[in-house]
């Protein structure tokens, strides 16, 4: 297996952190949470309301914060391990009471449930020291 031994690339955690960050944070709040910042009204009136808050507009609000700020916290590296339990939250309900916790077909939750995957070793790990975080001394 030394042919998958790469030299030049750093064998740190710390840096496979910031990666994932900055990746999955990126594209989370850029693909999906910018359309809904930038489409909100329009999308007021039919998002879903999946926790029954009596409000679509709150119910939207909520993914809106989770997948736009919350994303971008997480690609900061500050509040990293509560932004990111907000996505998961987020992506949980997507993922079971949105998508009926279907991974295939035209509706699925596919996507949800990625994130979600993604986002629960950033959870569990932090953020690394390469972050915000770490700079104020947050473990």
């Amino acid at each position: 297996m030394k042919f998958l031994h790469f030299s030049f690339i750093p064998r740190s955690a710390d840096l496979a952190l910031l990666v994932l960050r900055a990746w999955f944070g990126l594209s989370l709040m850029l693909l999906h949470g910018w359309g809904k910042v930038s489409g909100f009204s329009a999308m007021a009136a039919k998002f879903p309301d999946p926790l029954h808050l009596g409000s679509a507009s709150l119910s939207l609000g909520m993914a809106t914060f989770a997948e736009f700020v919350c994303a971008g916290l997480v690609v900061l590296g500050l509040f990293t391990r509560f932004a990111a339990l907000g996505v998961m939250i987020t992506m949980g309900v997507a993922f079971w009471l949105v998508h009926g916790h279907q991974l295939t077909g035209p509706a699925s939750g596919e996507m949800a449930f990625l994130y979600l995957g993604v986002f629960l070793p950033i959870f569990v790990g932090g953020p690394g020291k390469y972050s915000i975080d770490a700079a104020m001394g947050v473990k």
